[in-house]
């Protein structure tokens, strides 16, 4: 066999020999004990009759809210192959004594019969772009073999769902796990059962519930209890909480591997270069080998995020050639840094402006390393329309009014808040100016996503702006992106 054969040459793997329908009815019924009303194939798993496509399987799940068995026959017209209830019904189905514990049962399963490598991730930020660029690295090297949780299903029902869409014939799994209470990510790393656990930063979200930065870290570093014998635990180098991420995770890992720009670091970011288009060329020492690769996504943070993205796709055995062409290629996500050239005119007369939507999630951490970003971003005049952060609780004003600092560094030009918390930013700029924070930025402050959008749209997007969109998910802030980006040239 010459080499050219050798490189066609499509490889043989142990689980090749799997079925390729996702999930047989008895397949179902055995990890579930359930009963089957017939035989039957799923080619996907669903929680939302909204979300359904042909083939799938529907949980009938029942919430405080909502029983889901009220959209069986929502999920039957939309092509569900079946569904998974309390109660029979009109159509196949596997008839289970709890629904929510079917999933949980069938997650299990999903987990076991699988010869994978599974990479857990979570932080306080930057968990999704760094699952999903891990992601990308390992579905490339593994021709399609990769498996991730989608979107941020990260809680203690996407999780389970996330599993059960895994094929049995993957070769690697990523998940993401979020928590806002300690013992969240412990439930869910102990479905999840990671070989490579992965913490990308630790910040204060969800500090109203958790009370500390210190206890955010202990409840983050719960991931690590999952670990499977001789697992891998990945940890931030620069982090104040580095040695309490350090202590929690040799307790289970087999070895503790840093990244940053600490001396100690494992994986140590050595230079990093603007790169054309608004990303990074970086170069960073793996111990034994120095490598050099691109960025697409912009700003400092997707530099710390690239670290962990390599110190993962190696410990969990992926190609770091395959790593480097995904980080060049990565976009921004939905609500996660996604941009969008819309039509404007006016301005500099180049008749487009650059909208930057971050709309998904906020914290104090998330919120100045966008700005940042912000300030480097090329533009003639910089928006930025910022809501609320959430579940901050009695540390909430302090960390709006800080909020202050990082406006004026990134010159921003003019400046929409929205949400009762940011009354506490608003009376930070209206102070007089400091020699400190300089000029005064102009800005409104709205109650709503909507009010915020009809401010915007009086004072008028003009060419060669760029409009930042940032905050908790819950302020709604995407009805302003999807206004925008109906301009999108």
């Amino acid at each position: 066999m010459n080499a050219f054969t050798r490189i066609l040459e499509w490889p043989v793997m142990p689980n090749d020999a799997a079925g390729l329908a996702l999930w047989s009815a008895g397949e179902i019924a055995a990890a579930t004990g359930g009963a089957p009303s017939g035989d039957f194939q799923v080619a996907g798993t669903d929680i939302d009759s909204r979300d359904i496509v042909e083939g799938d399987l529907f949980f009938a799940l029942k919430g405080e809210a909502m029983d889901g068995h009220v959209f069986v026959d929502k999920a039957f017209a939309k092509g569900a192959a079946a569904a998974i209830v309390e109660r029979p019904v009109n159509g196949p189905h596997i008839l289970v004594e709890d629904t929510s514990s079917a999933l949980e049962d069938m997650a299990k399963v999903a987990r076991n019969r699988v010869d994978a490598r599974i990479i857990g991730v979570t932080g306080s930020v930057g968990k999704t772009g760094v699952k999903e660029a891990i992601f990308a690295a390992l579905d490339r090297s593994s021709r399609g073999r990769a498996h991730r949780s989608v979107k941020s299903y990260n809680n203690h029902v996407g999780v389970p769902l996330s599993l059960t869409r895994m094929p049995a014939r993957s070769r690697f799994g990523v998940f993401e796990m979020g928590m806002n209470h300690a013992g969240e990510i412990r439930a869910l790393t102990a479905l999840v059962r990671p070989h490579v656990a992965v913490i990308t930063t630790i910040a204060p979200a969800h500090i109203e519930m958790l009370g500390s930065e210190e206890a955010i870290a202990q409840a983050k570093a719960e991931i690590f209890e999952g670990l499977e014998p001789g697992g891998v635990a990945i940890i931030p180098a620069d982090s104040p909480h580095h040695a309490r991420l350090k202590e929690a995770a040799e307790k289970y890992a087999g070895a503790v591997v840093s990244f940053g720009r600490a001396a100690h670091a494992d994986v140590r970011l050595l230079d990093a270069v603007s790169a054309p288009g608004g990303g990074s060329l970086v170069t960073a020492d793996m111990g034994d080998r120095r490598i050099c690769y691109t960025i697409a996504a912009p700003g400092e943070h997707w530099i710390m995020n690239s670290l962990a993205v390599m110190a993962a796709v190696r410990a969990a055995g992926g190609d770091l050639g395959a790593a480097g062409l995904a980080l060049a290629e990565m976009e921004g996500l939905k609500g996660r840094g996604a941009r969008h050239a819309i039509a404007a005119g006016g301005g500099d007369g180049s008749g487009s402006a650059l909208l930057i939507d971050e709309s998904y999630n906020a914290n104090p951490a998330s919120m100045r390393a966008t700005l940042a970003q912000l300030g480097t971003t090329p533009a003639r005049r910089r928006i930025a329309v910022l809501g609320a952060m959430k579940e901050l609780g009695a540390h909430g004003p302090a960390f709006h009014a800080e909020l202050a600092g990082p406006i004026t560094a990134a010159h921003v030009d003019h400046l929409f808040l929205i949400g009762d918390e940011m009354q506490a930013l608003a009376d930070e700029l209206g102070k007089a100016p400091s020699a400190a924070l300089g000029k005064a930025v102009p800005f409104a402050h709205c109650r709503t996503a909507g009010e915020a959008l009809d401010a915007l749209t009086r004072f008028g997007v003009e060419g060669g702006d760029v409009i930042l969109v940032k905050g908790s998910n819950s302020v709604g802030l995407g009805v302003v992106v999807a206004a925008l980006a109906k301009q999108e040239g």
